[in-house]
């Protein structure tokens, strides 16, 4: 359920500012979703699977923090990051 070396170069090639830039808060709010919908498909085809559906509240909630910290930082940034994830809020 991890995500594979070519989704992370992926997302971070197109959220961060070299290949190198895991730490970037874009990074990370797009790995998270990456994450958040792999176990999200998971805990749809296997539903007594709890210990996932209890990874997946912890990823959200994790996502959410650090959605309200690049909002409080840069409030373009997040705005054009949701638009690219396509979240809602």
């Amino acid at each position: 359920m991890a995500l594979n070396k070519e989704q992370v170069t992926a997302v971070v090639h197109k959220f961060g500012k070299n290949e190198h830039d895991t730490g970037a808060s874009e990074v990370q709010v797009a790995l998270l979703t990456e994450r958040i919908n792999q176990l999200t498909q998971h805990c749809k085809q296997f539903k007594k699977d709890k210990s996932s559906q209890r990874g997946l509240l912890i990823l959200v909630g994790q996502r959410r923090r650090m959605l309200k910290y690049v909002q409080r930082t840069d409030l373009e940034k997040y705005r054009s990051l949701i638009k690219a994830l396509g979240l809602r809020k």
